[in-house]
């Protein structure tokens, strides 16, 4: 794995070292100061660059397009607010997606079936384990925004979102989000509203390095990534992890997220 990533900065292979014990605890309070965490560095340059040249040519003919329009709830409908709430208010994202099914051979899938990987994201979000997707297409996605595409602002269904930045692209990208916008006990709609109509101050932007991992705290988090511009198109690694094994996606919603289903 020496080979794949930074060990020495980063030694995910030596859990018992007093170093991996200082990482963890940076990574845990950059987690709740911030939302976020990026280790720079993380993946070797040989390697993004080769991960990037393995995914572009099925990322220009056989990805999937997904444009839709939305809410920050991904729901038709949120109980108590009316229609024309303005929480409710519709965005669109636009992306291109890779599944794991047409990553073969692509080191970020070899990066995700390393069970010290998994171990180290359960010990910086506090969790006691971490268990890789079952699903063969939703496990690894690599996901491109290409000139004018973005992802709008939403809240993530996970608590946690893990990913690697491959490519930026010339110009926009960067991920812009308002920490701790709500919690279980408060949806804090006013906040929401705020935030969709540029008027929150608190707002934060980062642009995200190329090779850093991030881990990101998105289900009480809004987030966007900005549009991009110019012909490089932004390209990033999506690891799915749960807090239990054999986790799938049904038939339906493979369909719905890439446009083909291969479950049962």
């Amino acid at each position: 794995m020496k080979h794949i990533l930074d060990l020495e900065t980063y030694p995910l292979d030596k859990p018992e070292s007093q170093e991996y014990a200082a990482l963890v605890a940076r990574c845990r309070e950059r987690l709740a100061a911030d939302g976020m965490f990026e280790l720079k560095g993380f993946l070797r340059d040989n390697v993004v660059r080769a991960a990037i040249d393995l995914a572009t040519p099925a990322m220009r003919t056989d990805s999937h397009r997904h444009a839709r329009k939305h809410n920050v709830y991904f729901r038709d409908s949120v109980e108590g607010l009316s229609d024309d709430d303005p929480v409710l208010t519709r965005v669109e994202t636009v992306n291109h997606t890779l599944c794991a099914d047409q990553l073969v051979g692509n080191p970020v899938l070899t990066l995700y079936d390393w069970a010290p990987f998994a171990s180290f994201l359960a010990a910086t979000m506090g969790k006691d384990a971490l268990y890789p997707m079952e699903d063969p297409m939703a496990r690894v996605n690599v996901q491109a925004s290409r000139d004018g595409e973005a992802l709008n602002w939403h809240f993530d269904r996970s608590e946690f979102t893990t990913t690697i930045l491959l490519q930026s692209p010339e110009e926009g990208g960067e991920l812009e989000y308002r920490k701790d916008l709500r919690s279980k006990d408060d949806p804090n709609y006013a906040g929401v509203a705020a935030v969709l109509r540029n008027e929150d101050p608190e707002v934060r932007k980062a642009r995200l390095t190329p090779g850093a991992l991030n881990v990101f705290r998105g289900v009480d988090t809004l987030h966007r990534v900005v549009r991009v511009k110019g012909e490089t198109e932004r390209m990033v690694a999506i690891f799915a992890f749960f807090d239990r094994p054999g986790v799938t996606m049904t038939a339906k919603e493979q369909l719905g997220f890439y446009g083909r289903s291969i479950a049962a």
